[in-house]
């Protein structure tokens, strides 16, 4: 079984827990040895989008780690009560700055490895000479798609996913899609 995240004591009562696999259950599952509450560990959802305005994508340098100092697009952690295309927006809003419309969902990335699901959406920039540097982003600049400093990516998945979307740029034509990526690499790797 792969090595859950510590948990030692129950959200609910305080009790320390145990690794065990609940009845009825398949898997293991930190539970508490008072209440029974089961405290249950699930993927996080990471959404975003790439704004496009003609033939350039907003890119964001990242001001915080992992990767700070890299390249990505707005993306980060959904919140409890949103959307995924709630989220996206406000991520954009968050570390760009900017506005986006007429959200397509693009891209789906299982990354089981480091229990992570990325969403990411096509956009259109609403307002292209309204952005600015968020606080987790160093600057952002409305990028050229032939100028994106493909070198200094910061996540492997966000590189796949805009190579994706140059090639479908180049023939006018958009698809959906889901991959996995959960190779035995550093999912930063930046080949």
């Amino acid at each position: 079984m792969r090595e859950k995240s510590p948990i030692n004591f129950c959200i609910k009562c305080g009790t320390r827990v145990v690794i065990t696999i609940p009845e009825g259950d398949n898997r293991e599952r930190h539970v508490c040895t008072a209440c029974g509450e089961i405290q249950y560990q699930n993927p996080k959802i990471v959404t975003g989008c790439i704004p496009v305005c003609e033939n350039r994508i907003l890119l964001c340098r990242r001001a915080i780690d992992p990767r700070m100092g890299f390249w990505t697009i707005p993306a980060g952690f959904m919140e409890n009560d949103e959307t995924l295309e709630q989220g996206a927006i406000r991520e954009t809003r968050e570390e760009a700055m900017a506005r986006v419309t007429d959200l397509h969902m693009y891209q789906i990335f299982d990354m089981p490895r480091i229990n992570q699901v990325y969403i990411l959406y096509r956009a259109n920039l609403a307002e292209p000479d309204n952005f600015g540097a968020g606080p987790e982003s160093l600057e952002v600049q409305l990028t050229p798609i032939d100028a994106i400093p493909w070198n200094e990516m910061a996540f492997l998945v966000i590189k796949r996913t805009l190579e994706r979307y140059l090639d479908e740029w180049r023939t006018g034509s958009f698809s959906f899609s889901a991959d996995s990526l959960d190779e035995n690499k550093n999912p930063h790797h930046r080949p």
